[in-house]
C-alpha cells in the first residue's frame, strides 16, 4: 500500500509574500500643541522634520527613526516677557505597525522614545527624555508616492516637578517616497513520502510434518515520484521543451516553440510582417493597416539623413517581396511655424521617401504621397518630446 502525503496541501503552488518597499523617506511640517505649563508663547510652534522607516517582509513591526526641528520658540521666563529664537531638536525611535490596506489608504500606529534638545533652556523648558505614541495613515498617489497624515503624543519627565510629565502633541502632514523592493519570501516545494510494508507470510505444513511458521519479509520497494515541472508555462514539460524561456501565454508547438512571435493571431509561417506592436489589428497576412516609418530629416528641410537608410532599404524590401501591396506615404509635423509652411514640409518630406523607395527597386505604381502638416497629432505639441512624436512618416498599406 502506498500513500503519498502532500505537505502542506501543495499551498496552492508557490506562495509569494511582501508587498512593501524596504526603504521610506518622508519630509513632513506640523505644529506642536505644547502643555500650558511649558509657557510656550501661544502654547504652540511649527515643527519641521523627516522620518526614514526600513520595512522588512519578516515582520509587522517596522523601525522608524525620525528629526523633528523647530526654530523661534517664544516662551516666557517668568515674566510678560518672551524669550525669542529658542531651538529645539527632537531625535525619536519608534516600532511601526501597519494594518492593512483600506482601498488606498494604509493605518498605521507607533510608539517608541526620544531625546529632546532645547537652547535657552528655563525651569520649566528643559533637555531630556521622553516616551511618544501615536497614529496615522498613509493615502497612495502611486506605487512609490504617498501622502502622510500623522497625530503624535510625547510625555517628557518634567524637570520642575519629578515624576510627572510634561506633555506635547504635534500633528503633521508630509510626503511619503518609498523605494527598494522587498526579497519575496516563496512557500517550500510540496514534500512528498512514501510509506514501505512488510508483510509476514504464514506457510502451513503438511499434514504429518511438525508445524512450521516462517516469517518472511517482502523486498522494500522504494518508489521514486518525480515531479515534472514546465518553468515558462507553455504546457510542454521541460524535459521535452527546446525552447524553455517562450512568455507565458505564447502559443507554442509541440516542441515548445513560439508558432506567433509578435502575438497577432496570425501564426509564423504565414506572418509577413511578424514585428506587429502587441494589440494591433492585422490583415490574414498579420499586417497592420498603418506602419511608422523611423525617418529622419535634416532641419526645416526634406532631405533624409543617412541613419534612416537602412529603415528604408527594410521597407524597400517587403515592397519589393510583396507587390500585391501598395503604400501611400503620409508626412507629418508638429505644431510650429505656419499652418501652410508645415503643409508644404510635410508634403516634400513624403515626396522624398517615396523617391528614396523607387531608387531601391520599388515600383512607382505601388507608391503615393500626401502630406498632412501638423494634423492628426499622436502627442502633445507643447513639450519638445511631444513635438518630435508628432515630427514623423507613416506607411498605409493597401492589399491590392
Amino acid at each position: 500500500m502506498k500513500k503519498l502525503l502532500l505537505i502542506p496541501a501543495l499551498l496552492a503552488g508557490s506562495l509569494l509574500l511582501a508587498d512593501q518597499k524596504k526603504y521610506e523617506i518622508s519630509p513632513m511640517i506640523g505644529y506642536d500643541f505644547a502643555e500650558g505649563n511649558f509657557d510656550i508663547d501661544g502654547n504652540g510652534y511649527p515643527v519641521g522634520g523627516i522620518e526614514v522607516q526600513f520595512n522588512s517582509a519578516d515582520s509587522k513591526i517596522s523601525p522608524e527613526f525620525s528629526l523633528l526641528y523647530s526654530q523661534g520658540v517664544d516662551y516666557t521666563t517668568g515674566s510678560s516677557k518672551p524669550t525669542e529664537d529658542t531651538k529645539i531638536v527632537r531625535g525619536t525611535f519608534n516600532g511601526v505597525y501597519t494594518y492593512g490596506n483600506i482601498g488606498k489608504v494604509t493605518p498605521f500606529a507607533k510608539a517608541g522614545f526620544g531625546v529632546e534638545v532645547v537652547t535657552n533652556d528655563t525651569d520649566s523648558v528643559d533637555d531630556g527624555f521622553f516616551l511618544d505614541t501615536g497614529v496615522g495613515a498613509k493615502v497612495a498617489f502611486t506605487e512609490n508616492l504617498a501622502l502622510k497624515l500623522e497625530a503624535i503624543y510625547m510625555a517628557k519627565l518634567a524637570p520642575q516637578n519629578p515624576g510627572t510629565f510634561d506633555s506635547n502633541l504635534i500633528t503633521m502632514v508630509g510626503l511619503t517616497f518609498a523605494f527598494g523592493a522587498q526579497e519575496q519570501k516563496v512557500a517550500p516545494e510540496p514534500v512528498v513520502e512514501e510509506e514501505a510494508v512488510v508483510v509476514v507470510a504464514v506457510v502451513e505444513p503438511e499434514p504429518e510434518a511438525a508445524p512450521v511458521v516462517a516469517p518472511v519479509v517482502a523486498p522494500v520497494v522504494v518508489a521514486v515520484v518525480v515531479e515534472e515541472k514546465d518553468d515558462d508555462k507553455d504546457g510542454i514539460f521541460n524535459s521535452q521543451d527546446s525552447c524553455p524561456d517562450t512568455v507565458e501565454g505564447a502559443k507554442v508547438d509541440e516542441q515548445g516553440c513560439n508558432v506567433d512571435d509578435d502575438a497577432d493571431g496570425i501564426l509564423n509561417s504565414a506572418d509577413i510582417c511578424p514585428n506587429t506592436v502587441p494589440g494591433e489589428a492585422v490583415n490574414s497576412d498579420g499586417c497592420p493597416k498603418t506602419i511608422p516609418l523611423n525617418i529622419t530629416f535634416e532641419n526645416n528641410s526634406d532631405k533624409i539623413k543617412s541613419e534612416s537608410n537602412a529603415n528604408i532599404q527594410e521597407y524597400a524590401d517587403f515592397l519589393n517581396k510583396y507587390p500585391n501591396y501598395s503604400a501611400i506615404i503620409i508626412g507629418y509635423t508638429d505644431s510650429r511655424g505656419s499652418e501652410s509652411y508645415n503643409q508644404r514640409l510635410s508634403e516634400k518630406r513624403a515626396k522624398s521617401v517615396v523617391a528614396e523607395l523607387v531608387k531601391r527597386g520599388v515600383n512607382e505604381k505601388q507608391l503615393s504621397a500626401i502630406g498632412k502638416g501638423e494634423a492628426d497629432p499622436i502627442a502633445d505639441n507643447a513639450t519638445a518630446e511631444g513635438r518630435a512624436k508628432n515630427r514623423r512618416i507613416e506607411a498605409t498599406l493597401t492589399r491590392d
